[in-house]
Parts: C-alpha cells; structure tokens; sequence
C-alpha cells in the first residue's frame, strides 16, 4: 500500500514538473519571439532611414519610409505588450543586423538600392514565416494575437519588396 501511496506521488510530481516545464518552454518561446520580433524591427526602422538617405530611386526610398512608419508603430505596440508582462525587450539589433546595417552604410546610389532591397525580401521571408508560425501555434495570447494582426502588414511588405526588386533589377 505504501509503495501505491509513493508511486503516486513520483507520478504527480512528474506531472507537476512535466507541466512547469511546458509552461516554461511556451513562455521562452514567446520570450523568443518578442525578442527577435523587436530587433528584426529595430533593424527594419534603421535600414529604413538608410534607404531614405542613401537610396538613389525614389521608390526605394519612399519603401524605406514606410518601414520606419510600420516598424516603429509595430515595435510600440510590441513594447507596450512585453511592459505589461513584464518582459525586457532588446533596445538594439544584433550582431548580424548591426553587421548589415554596417555593410549598406557604406553603399549608396543603385549599388545601396539593389542590395538593400535584397536584404529587404530575405528579411521579409523570414518575419512573415516566423509571425505566421507565432499567430498559428503561438502560447501566448497576447503575442499570438500581435503576430496575427501585424502578419498581414508584413505579407503586404514583402510582396512591395519583391516588386521593387524587380524594378531595380530592370534598371
């Protein structure tokens, strides 16, 4: 009986643990994706105002514009979230970011517009594959909600990245 009694209890405390752990993994994920979410966008206002000063074609830099306006408005809004959950984001990008940022810094004219659209499409690639996967299987409500809302945003700057790529291209 007393064996039932402590068997019973390994098999609560495994549970209890199992279901910590769980809870632990879904929240550093969602940790994960607020952190890379608010450096991708850091970055995205960064190379933003790049594009707008180094940029040769008017459409590259009217995009540029528009991803300090979106990203800045998406990171506030991500910011104000991981306040309320108490959750410290980055302040800066990282090192590959600043190492991309560093690379364009020194390029201008059609040279900048290629690249930088470039990178533009490959950045883009990838938030709308993480946001997606976020809105889709996302722990947190809060965050999941954020990715589903702000997806389409991204979708949409994708799709005008790959467009401009092919316009600067044929040029």
């Amino acid at each position: 009986m007393l064996r039932k009694i402590a068997s019973g209890r390994v098999t609560v405390l495994l549970l209890v643990l199992l279901g910590a752990s769980l809870i632990a993994c879904s929240s550093s994920d969602s940790t994960k994706f607020a952190t890379n979410a608010a450096q991708a966008g850091l970055a995205e206002v960064e190379l933003g105002r790049l594009a707008v000063r180094l940029g040769s074609n008017p459409a590259v830099q009217s995009f540029g514009q528009k991803m300090i306006v979106d990203h800045s408005q998406a990171n506030t809004e991500l910011q104000t979230i991981a306040g309320k959950k108490k959750l410290e984001l980055p302040r800066d990008v990282n090192a590959n970011q600043r190492s991309t940022i560093d690379k364009l810094s020194k390029l201008s004219g059609a040279q900048f517009d290629k690249e930088y659209v470039a990178d533009m499409v490959s950045d883009h690639e990838a938030a709308a594959k993480d946001f997606e996967s976020q809105a889709n299987k996302g722990n947190d409500a809060e965050l999941k909600a954020f990715a589903a809302k702000t997806l389409p945003a991204i979708q949409r700057h994708l799709q005008m990245a790959r467009d401009l790529s092919n316009q600067v291209k044929a040029n």
